[in-house]
């Protein structure tokens, strides 16, 4: 079954559910619009790589906006977030673990050839691909600066 066809029948549970489903519904009817926007952008459908991206930018988006909620001491809408990213992370790949990620870096550090911090995008260019919707792009981030600043 493909990611979308896992959509559209987490909806209709949702649906089915009533009052229990409604967030779920909520964030799955989103997240499918955004799918059908990207494709009417792109003139094609979507395969399930893309629309992991679509999700992964989703999940993105709202860590993104709890840290600015935390900030603006707003615990409300934090939680509600909080709620939206746990039910997106079920359209994705597992996670790799912190540790997972350094070996993955240390491994693309090599390949790359890279000896200091202006080798970054050489790094992350092997990387990336390995990483796609598993890994947090800030971690990796952060992993492969502290890596490359030794």
């Amino acid at each position: 079954m493909s990611l979308k066809e896992r959509l559209t029948e987490d909806m209709k549970q949702a649906m089915k559910s009533k009052e229990a489903g409604k967030l779920h519904l909520s964030v799955i009817r989103m997240v499918r619009a955004n799918i059908k926007n990207v494709e009417i952008d792109s003139k094609q459908e979507l395969s399930d790589d893309g629309v992991l991206d679509v999700v992964a930018k989703e999940v993105k988006m709202r860590r993104d906006s709890i840290e600015e909620f935390k900030k603006g001491n707003r615990p409300d809408l934090v939680e509600n977030l909080e709620q939206e990213v746990a039910i997106l992370m079920n359209y994705l790949p597992e996670q790799l673990s912190e540790a997972e990620v350094r070996t993955l870096v240390e491994q693309a550090v090599v390949e790359a050839k890279a000896v200091s911090p202006k080798d970054m995008g050489k790094v992350m260019a092997v990387l990336m691909p390995k990483v796609k919707g598993r890994a947090d792009g800030k971690l990796v981030n952060t992993i492969v600066r502290e890596l490359l600043n030794q």
